[in-house]
């Protein structure tokens, strides 16, 4: 699940951090980023369980509603196609989601009051009452009902956010990036998966984890010579007066065009781009590109840059 996109994003914040901090020891970085990245994993799982919990909220609501009408002496007949989901049966069952919740401290069900109030903005959802009127009845309506709600109520909701961000100072920035594999992996769901149908491991393989040691290795240990390079490319200009956030964005997309021959220089620039419009300010990005550019280039001509593509 962890990714380049977001391990390069990591390195971004955990290098800040450790020049902010004044921190002179690499080791302590290092244990940090990996840390960070094994907290996004734990995002991942955590979003799986939210949708879970909410399954066991709609089941108690029926129950609730089904006890009522009892004792009114009404019908008690309600619908529950919602809570027998066979999408979210699955889920809920899933031998790799109940071993991780098994071995973790944290409970949904300790946040019973935005989970009840989540809950309630689903079943005034549009997708959630063409489901249940739907008079269909077929395992891919099922998942698709629980695709729509992830994407339209769980993306992009600053009151989770919010709820996110007091648990756990990590996700701040994970979530965006962590919800693509969410809904990865419930489109990965099929009618005949059984409990063991794997969810996104942590690390596709080791590569990728080496590659973030290695990255924040290299970007602190050559960074006077990174600082050389992005000096040599504005004349008259203190390398001290550009923005600390650009500066490391650069020395790190340098450490990596420098340091991995493997990876296209377009692709780390491109990357290193994105992640400068994201943190930096609005001039950041040209700036990024066009220093990157013109060093790669330079380094090129002279013999110092070599790729294997």
């Amino acid at each position: 699940m962890i990714n380049r996109e977001l391990i390069r994003l990591k390195l971004v914040q955990i290098t800040y951090s450790f020049y902010q901090n004044g921190s002179k020891n690499p080791a302590v970085a290092e244990k940090e980023l990996l840390l960070s990245l094994s907290r996004a994993y734990d995002l991942y799982n955590s979003m799986l369980l939210l949708m879970v919990e909410l399954n066991r909220m709609a089941l108690r609501m029926l129950e609730m509603r089904q006890s009522r009408a009892r004792r009114l002496g009404e019908s008690d007949f309600v619908s529950a196609k919602f809570v027998e989901n066979r999408f979210m049966l699955q889920l809920e069952s899933n031998k790799q989601l109940r071993e991780y919740r098994e071995n973790q401290r944290f409970d949904w069900s300790d946040q019973e009051e935005y989970v009840r109030s989540l809950y309630n903005k689903i079943e005034e959802s549009e997708y959630y009452k063409e489901y249940m009127s739907s008079g269909k009845n077929s395992y891919e309506e099922d998942r698709e009902v629980w695709r729509l709600i992830y994407r339209h109520l769980i993306c992009n909701n600053e009151e989770l956010d919010s709820v996110l961000e007091e648990m756990d100072l990590y996700w701040n920035d994970d979530k965006v990036i962590v919800d693509t594999f969410v809904l990865k992996t419930i489109n990965r769901f099929t009618e005949d998966s059984t409990d063991k149908q794997p969810l996104m491991p942590e690390y596709k393989d080791t590569a990728d984890q080496e590659f973030a040691i290695r990255l924040l290795q290299k970007a602190i240990a050559n960074k006077e010579y990174y600082y050389d390079l992005i000096a040599s490319t504005t004349r008259n200009w203190d390398i001290k007066r550009v923005a600390l956030m650009d500066r490391i964005i650069l020395q790190l997309a340098l450490a990596e065009i420098i340091s991995f021959p493997g990876i296209p220089v377009s692709v780390s620039i491109n990357e290193y781009v994105e992640i400068a419009k994201m943190y930096s300010t609005s001039k950041s990005g040209k700036y990024i590109n066009a220093t990157l550019d013109n060093i790669s280039k330079r380094l090129m001509e002279e013999n110092k840059l070599i790729k294997n593509i």
